[in-house]
């Protein structure tokens, strides 16, 4: 298989994948904006709205339009910061933790039914592959942004 075979293989798994997703979410009344910040929640437990923004790359301003929908449909609330009196933490509610419960374990499914009849050391390269994919992409789009910012080349 060819470099341009792999990347185009990797461009329609990303196209099925995110296709998929947006039919979940959208079923489950969410969005993937929403759905970055309750993953967080979840992994993390309740932290502050400054926190959140940070962890999910997007403005305190848009922390607060995802929480205010979040609290809205009933996957988060807002309760006061036990030691910071100017503080607000964001909490998943009991709805928000059924429903990553579910999100994760259908995660973990997706995950192994993936890899199902694949023998150990099969899917221990193609996870070492992958990363290096990951980690060379990363670097190659960290590259060209760079490039883009000092003007080195044209846009």
């Amino acid at each position: 298989m060819s470099a341009t075979q792999i990347l185009d293989s990797l461009l329609a798994i990303s196209q099925v994948l995110e296709a998929a997703q947006s039919r979940e979410l959208e079923r489950r009344g969410l969005t993937q904006p929403r759905t970055h910040l309750l993953w967080v929640l979840y992994h993390g437990g309740p932290v502050t709205q400054a926190q959140l923004a940070e962890a999910i790359g997007v403005t305190p301003r848009n922390v607060t339009t995802l929480v205010d929908a979040l609290d809205a449909t009933g996957f988060a609330r807002r309760e006061p910061h036990p030691t910071d009196r100017r503080a607000v933490l964001v909490h998943l509610t009991e709805r928000g933790l059924s429903i990553m419960q579910a999100m994760d374990a259908e995660h973990q499914t997706l995950g192994e039914d993936l890899v199902a009849g694949l023998e150990d050391e099969t899917v221990s390269t193609m996870a070492a592959a992958l990363q290096h994919v990951l980690t060379r992409l990363q670097a190659l789009v960290a590259e060209h942004e760079a490039r883009h910012e000092d003007g080195a080349e044209p846009a």
